[in-house]
């Protein structure tokens, strides 16, 4: 019984555990709700065989997080330097740590003249970063960047495979080591919008509520474990003749 009851807590320790990264991952979609061009995440559950002793194996459990790059809702904006990827494909931006990629099109124009992201990375274009040395600012659907009427710089669209873009924080993606971007050709952009969140908030919600009782379930079951270990130890050397 011993052995049986402790698998039985370990179980649903390791379960409260990944449901816990789970509710993580839900908040931080939640949180992010309003965030132009944020991909939510879903966490998948594996199952794997591992060794616990030479002579015992047992079941473990393990996760996986998933990054969903389903396209947004476009909102129109009229600001001109709001932009939007219609499709696949990410801005290039450059950032102390390299070049990294985002779907986040609500960009500003810094104290230099550069074209920035909200925090402040510029984005490149095939000329490198972009300058805005002027006033009215048009930005064609194939990326052509017109100031004043004058050709300066042409935005950069590039594309790679999903799993070997790799979440970084600040609403970016850096390429895993050995992936390579691919230029989109024929981007379509689309000045004076923005690209909303992918995230949903009833299901987000939905899921949070699953959680709870999931949550709530493996509590329930550590308690039921913990129970049949007293009454073993309270009957231990307790015999009826």
């Amino acid at each position: 019984m011993f052995i049986h009851n402790r698998l039985g807590l370990l179980e649903s320790v390791e379960t409260l555990l990944n449901q816990e990264q789970r509710l993580n991952q839900v908040t931080n979609n939640l949180a992010n709700v309003d965030t132009p061009g944020f991909k939510k995440e879903t966490v998948t559950f594996d199952e794997m065989l591992y060794q616990v002793n030479r002579s015992r194996q047992r079941v473990g459990k393990g996760l996986q997080i998933n990054t969903v790059h389903q396209q947004g809702v476009v909102q129109k904006t009229d600001a001109p330097l709001d932009l939007a990827i219609s499709g696949d494909g990410f801005f290039r931006v450059q950032t102390p740590a390299g070049v990294r990629y985002t779907r986040a099109g609500n960009f500003q124009r810094n104290n230099e003249g550069l074209l920035t992201t909200a925090n402040g990375y510029p984005v490149l274009g095939e000329g490198g970063p972009i300058t805005l040395n002027g006033n009215k600012v048009d930005v064609t659907r194939d990326g052509r960047l017109f100031v004043d009427g004058l050709q300066t710089n042409r935005l950069t669209v590039a594309t790679a495979d999903p799993k070997a873009l790799k979440k970084e924080g600040e609403n970016l993606f850096r390429l895993a080591d050995g992936a390579a971007e691919e230029t989109v050709e024929n981007p379509q952009l689309l000045q004076g919008h923005l690209e909303k969140s992918n995230v949903n908030t009833v299901t987000e919600m939905t899921e949070m509520i699953d959680l709870y009782r999931a949550y709530e379930g493996q509590q329930k079951m550590i308690r039921a474990v913990d129970d049949m270990d007293d009454l073993a130890a309270r009957k231990v050397g307790s015999l009826t003749g």
